[in-house]
Parts: structure tokens; sequence; C-alpha cells
């Protein structure tokens, strides 16, 4: 009895030892996320006006699911570019239209999530939305999966125009039956944004902004967004009519790992 006592307690010594180390190391693990720098802001304190549909936020991009990083579905942005942001919002008002932002900020480690995707040739279900045309193998060739993206920089975004007065935008089900990014307007999923001939993320050469596929009210629609951004700043990328960059970039060569969500900030407002 005496000896099961002795090693009972040498057991539980042992153990309690054990929980003591773990418990610091745990809460270190939980305190540890980085930070963004002082000059990054919510979008949302800089112009509350704005619309926010945080697609990666929810299952309803190109992978299915919400992606890595993304802990509240806010606009984090560099302050710069925020401010840009804000007075193409007051150029777009006065035409009746306001902007919609459908990802801004993106931490290094959603991108990860894309890339682990992308190599991952079994998992193709959403591909009769986003990339009908496109044979997965072929995605970081295409170029429309890269190990780094200009998100991450803070001052990149990816947006669109919407018609006031703004009409929600119906929540994505998951499972629900998937139609092309391309189909007409009336088609594809119910998006409140006006029609710019493809939905976000759309991976298929129609996407470029430029492309003379795209003709009349859907061309008009994207030199609008343009003219309002580039007036105030923003850069194009030419294959994707949504994706934007203020220049110049606080930070053209850094891509941070901070999580998506206010607590990210130095300075929350």
């Amino acid at each position: 009895m005496t000896r099961l006592t002795t090693v009972t307690r040498g057991l539980l010594t042992t153990l309690a030892a054990l929980l003591t180390a773990t418990v610091p190391t745990a809460t270190a693990r939980a305190t540890t996320e980085p930070k963004a720098p002082e000059d990054f802001v919510a979008l949302r304190s800089v112009d509350p006006t704005i619309l926010q549909e945080m697609r990666y936020f929810t299952p309803h991009n190109f992978v299915g699911e919400r992606i890595d990083g993304y802990v509240q579905p806010t606009c984090l942005l560099t302050r710069p570019a925020a401010q840009a942001l804000h007075r193409a919002q007051r150029t777009v008002l006065r035409q009746g239209y306001t902007l919609k932002v459908y990802d801004c900020y993106r931490p290094q480690r959603a991108v990860d999530h894309f890339v682990r995707w992308a190599q991952n040739l079994d998992d193709q279900a959403m591909k009769g939305e986003f990339y009908p045309n496109v044979d997965k193998t072929r995605l970081f060739t295409d170029g429309y999966i890269a190990e780094k993206s200009g998100h991450s920089r803070g001052s990149t975004l990816d947006i669109t125009l919407v018609r006031l007065p703004a009409k929600p935008t119906r929540p994505y089900r998951p499972g629900e039956p998937l139609v092309p990014c391309f189909a007409p307007r009336e088609e594809r999923f119910p998006d409140n944004s006006v029609d710019m001939g493809t939905g976000f993320d759309c991976f298929d050469t129609l996407s470029h902004t430029l492309d003379p596929r795209v003709k009349g009210v859907q061309r008009a629609n994207r030199l609008l967004l343009m003219d309002a951004l580039e007036d105030q700043g923003f850069v194009n990328l030419a294959e994707e009519w949504w994706h934007y960059t203020f220049k110049p970039e606080p930070y053209p060569d850094t891509y941070f790992d901070f999580p998506v969500s206010r607590k990210s900030l130095t300075h929350r407002h």
C-alpha cells in the first residue's frame, strides 16, 4: 500500500509539472499572433458607407470553405488606400452607386491555403461556378494562383459597384447548384452588384478588364469603376476587373501575416 501511494504521488507530481510547463506555452501561443503596423485601419472607420461582402470569410469562394486567417468579415487596409477609397466612394455616390469590397488585406496564411487547395487536384467542389473552363492542373501556370499576393501588402483590394438603393445579396447555401461565373447575370449567383460580365473571382479570360467580348452595359460598368478608382491613385490588374492596388504602396515589398480581425490593429476605432 505504501509503495502504491509513493508511486501514485510520483506520478501526480510528474503530471503537475507537465501541466505547469504546458499551460504557459499554450497561453504564449494564443497571444503571439502578429499585429498590423500602426498605419493599417479598418475601412469601416474611414468610410462606413462602403459595402463589405468579405467572401473569404464565407464558403462562397473557389475553395468552398472559410479561408485561413479570416477571423472576422472586415476589410483592413493601409490608411492611404482606405482614404483614397473614401474619395472614390464620394465620386460614385454622386452617380447613384456605392462601392462594395469582396476582399482587402489578405494574410499570407490565406495565400498558403489557396496554394494547398490548388495542389489538391481531387478537390474540385466549386469548379462549376469559379473555373468551369480551366483545368485545375493549370491554375499556377495560367496565373490564377500564386505563392504571394499583393493583397498581403495591405493596399490591394477586390471591388465592385452596386446600384443604389442597394439590395441585399442572399446568403450562399453550401451544396446549392453551381452556375458558371460567366453565365448571363440572371442565371448566375444573384450578387447585388451591377453586371460586370462575370462574377467575382471568375477564373476565365472574360474577367480581363478590357476583354473585347465584354461590351455594352457590362463594359461601361467596368470603365465606370476603373475611372473612379484610377482618379484616386488605384491601378487595375488587367486580368481581373475587380482587382486594384493603391500606388504608391506604403509596403511594396512586405507580405504580412496578421489575422483579418480588428484585434490585429494597433489602434482600434
